[in-house]
């Protein structure tokens, strides 16, 4: 059953491949404007040959603190909805954003082919690969007699290598209009996908102090690095023993002329947590430390941000589906594991806002996601396709259930 509808994905295999290439020279780094609405023209017209139902949304800047300890608006791209059948008795989220972590001005802008099967590239994986597989899958369920009895909506966003700040209201109530989500994020490197994701957020600490003369006058200064290297060590130092959770200062910047007492000093933090325990123990971490660094005399600290993708368990429902998939895979001559990541995807998002069964490793294998290295296997991408179309066709054939 379905052999017609996944046999078009391996006749089309080699035209997917190249359209991943295609589509990772497109540069389309968060901030890359000119770059994303590239993006959003090429994948507009090809959801526009699914359903007419396709539309584009302004997101809202993105606040975030620049270099001086100011707030400033990040401007963003904008998401992409696409819709058919939205009274189908089975409805189905698919989501994949189309930004990457490469800049307009990365050095990695170019894809090759470094052996027969494996493709490296900007985004080939995370995610080009991703929203390549999906709209593969799309086309064989729309050409199944079946399709009728499912409802799908596609929504791509243009900041989720930044937290998806501006599309996390549209992601929450396309969640809540949904039964079931499938989020087209890389499968590890060895092909298992992803169950549990742990929770991410972005911390910046501003820390003030009082400049001075190093010299002449170096006792009147009080150094606001040297404060926050203090916060630092007190945070690394937290976390030692709560395998649950990781903060990881990954940014500083501050002070200028050597002999000035810096007066300012910010630090950016990324924190991850695995529940939502750990979750609350890392904002009393932080409150802890910021306040003890506050005693110091002449010395400020300020703390923005905070946890934007909540942990995301593998609750019944998901496992659930996970299991329908598994199955879907043995018919396909896979054999499929899953495990948690500690890497977050807007499936967290999903399954807060609506608590829907979400998959989010449907895309092909990839590995060394956000380096030079980044590569994706080419003879997965198919593989992928089918497995999520195969899924979605039992789905609409009522031979499985949510």
């Amino acid at each position: 059953m379905f052999e017609a509808e996944l046999r078009q994905i391996d006749d089309s295999a080699p035209q997917l491949i190249e359209r991943v290439r295609q589509l990772a020279e497109i540069n389309s780094g968060t901030d890359h404007l000119a770059g994303l609405a590239r993006m959003e023209a090429e994948l507009t017209a090809e959801l526009k040959s699914l359903t007419n139902d396709v539309h584009k949304i302004d997101l809202p800047a993105a606040a975030t603190i620049d270099s001086r300890g100011k707030t400033i608006e990040r401007p963003l791209g904008r998401a992409i909805l696409a819709s058919t059948r939205p009274n189908a008795p089975l409805r189905a989220l698919l989501n994949i954003h189309y930004d990457t972590v490469y800049g307009r001005d990365d050095p990695f802008q170019r894809v090759e082919m470094i052996d027969a099967t494996t493709m490296r590239g900007p985004g080939v994986a995370d995610a080009k690969g991703g929203i390549v597989t999906m709209l593969a899958a799309l086309r064989a369920l729309e050409s199944s007699a079946r399709a009728e009895r499912i409802g799908w909506e596609v929504l791509l966003n243009s900041d989720e290598e930044i937290g998806s700040p501006g599309s996390a209201a549209v992601i929450a109530e396309a969640a809540r209009r949904n039964h079931l989500a499938l989020v087209f994020e890389p499968a590890f490197s060895d092909g298992a996908l992803v169950d549990a994701r742990k929770g991410s957020g972005t911390i910046t600490a501003i820390v003030r102090g009082r400049a001075a003369h190093s010299g002449r006058d170096f006792a009147a200064g009080r150094s606001a690095i040297v404060a926050l290297a203090i916060l630092i060590i007190r945070l690394d130092a937290a976390q030692v023993g709560q395998s649950g959770i990781t903060i990881n200062c990954g940014g500083i910047e501050g002070g200028g002329a050597t002999n000035i007492v810096p007066d300012l000093a910010i630090g950016r933090f990324n924190v991850r947590a695995t529940t939502p325990d750990d979750q609350r123990l890392i904002d009393g971490i932080f409150a802890k430390a910021a306040d003890e660094v506050r005693r110091r005399d002449g010395i400020s600290v300020e703390l923005h941000g905070g946890f934007n993708s909540p942990p995301k368990s593998f609750d019944p429902r998901s496992e659930k589906l996970m299991n329908h998939l598994i199955a879907c895979g043995r018919e396909l001559g896979m054999t499929l594991t899953h495990r948690p990541s500690g890497g977050v995807s807007d499936g967290n998002k999903i399954a807060a806002a609506a608590g829907i069964p979400v998959i989010d490793s449907l895309g092909p294998v990839g590995g060394d996601l956000h380096s030079d290295r980044e590569f994706m296997r080419t003879d997965t991408l198919p593989q992928r396709a089918k497995l999520a179309a195969l899924l979605m066709l039992k789905l609409a054939a009522g031979e499985i259930s949510v």
